[in-house]
């Protein structure tokens, strides 16, 4: 998708400033991940050198339009879910300092006509609370603790 990050003062655009942002690592927690303008900021990132893992949802991240494969493809460390249920997180934390959560689901749809709301907190309890979450999360789904029988 030949989409360029967005420019001007919208939600988008400052969702993207404080992505961008990020020095060292940045950590997704996503339910569902289709907005190519969110992927490729994710992508400039990790093409800079930051840090990106990626915890999503295995029944979304296959869908028309996720942008998950294409972030898998450009080296970017991607885990799902393994069981029944959804992962349903929205939240992203930049260089362990700023945590960015809310109901916002990385899509087109929800960028452009739904009613959501996103939160950006940079107090040390909440950012470590929503940290800790996503490391027992990155590692109950990594592949090396899958049971197959």
């Amino acid at each position: 998708c030949p989409c360029p990050l967005p420019s001007g003062d919208t939600a988008l655009s400052r969702l993207v400033r404080r992505l961008l942002s990020a020095r060292r690592s940045l950590d997704l927690c996503l339910f569902s991940f289709s907005s190519p303008q969110l992927a490729r900021a994710v992508q400039l990132l990790h093409r800079r050198g930051v840090r990106v893992r990626l915890v999503t949802d295995a029944q979304y991240m296959g869908l028309h339009g996720s942008q998950i494969g294409r972030l898998r493809h450009a080296g970017i460390q991607v885990r799902h879910d393994q069981h029944s249920g959804y992962m349903h997180h929205k939240f992203a934390i930049v260089d362990r300092r700023m945590l960015i959560t809310g109901s916002l689901n990385w899509t087109t749809q929800a960028i452009q006509s739904n009613r959501e709301n996103v939160l950006v907190v940079e107090d040390a309890d909440y950012v470590k609370a929503f940290q800790d979450e996503f490391e027992r999360i990155w590692e109950e789904y990594n592949p090396a603790n899958y049971s197959f029988f």
